[in-house]
């Protein structure tokens, strides 16, 4: 009888550890109509490269293995190649491959998942460890959209798993037009130029900063609206090609 007790005991604690997970259907079908509007299916099997900045850039999907690669050159001539693969990441010089400290790693390693991360927006929304919630609707530049807030599992949720973003998603297109989040400083992205390669839709954004720090990812919306950001830089890419 003891031992039983014991046994509903261990397992009450391990429920309430392990909640279910919940999922809310309508922000994801809105992701899901995203997702299709900006590739599809085409973003299961590609191998696309572009210029960013100071590197040149290769992302490569094969089912459900990926390869992202950026490569730099430094003022003496070499040739810097950041390779991270569902296996492994390694940073080689002029094809010697380096050996890092943990933290070394960690820096670039995150260097090379970010740049992917937001260019395959709104793919990468799709991911297990991904948790979408609808927040309403709302106008912005006339223009109707649904508010999606992300949030991350710890599990399978990267190094910033407890980072939130927002992304503002066209009711009458389903693109991508609005992101948020706030590692790093508030910041909302809005999309300009786009451009479609291996039937995958790029897109090039304007960076704002939002000066009210005190609100939250989901309403950088407002600040925006109210004229309370400032444009910080632009996001863009170039020179792609389909390989």
């Amino acid at each position: 009888m003891l031992r039983l007790a014991c046994i509903l005991i261990f397992l009450g604690l391990f429920v309430r550890c392990n909640p279910q997970k919940t999922e809310d259907e309508k922000a994801k079908q809105i992701v899901a109509q995203c997702i299709e509007a900006h590739g599809g299916k085409s973003y299961q099997n590609f191998d696309v490269s572009f210029d960013f900045r100071k590197f040149k850039v290769r992302l490569k999907q094969m089912g459900t293995q990926f390869s992202y690669e950026r490569t730099t050159t430094d003022s003496l001539n070499n040739v810097y190649r950041d390779i991270l693969t569902n296996e492994s990441f390694v940073r080689k010089r002029n094809d010697t491959t380096q050996v890092l400290s943990q933290k070394d790693t960690d820096k670039y390693r995150e260097g090379t998942n970010s740049i992917a991360y937001f260019i395959l927006l709104p793919y990468k929304l799709s991911e297990p460890a991904v948790n979408l919630k609808y927040m309403g609707e709302i106008t912005i530049e006339n223009q109707k959209y649904d508010k999606i807030k992300v949030t991350f599992d710890q599990e399978g949720g990267g190094k910033d798993h407890e980072d939130e973003f927002c992304y503002w998603i066209n009711r009458q297109t389903h693109t991508l037009d609005y992101l948020s989040y706030a590692n790093g400083g508030p910041r909302l992205r809005k999309a300009t130029k786009r451009e479609t390669v291996g039937g995958i839709v790029f897109q090039d954004y304007e960076n704002y900063e939002i000066l009210d720090k005190t609100i939250s990812t989901t309403e950088y919306d407002k600040a925006f609206l109210e004229g309370k950001s400032k444009l910080l830089s632009k996001i863009e890419q170039s020179n792609y090609s389909a390989n």
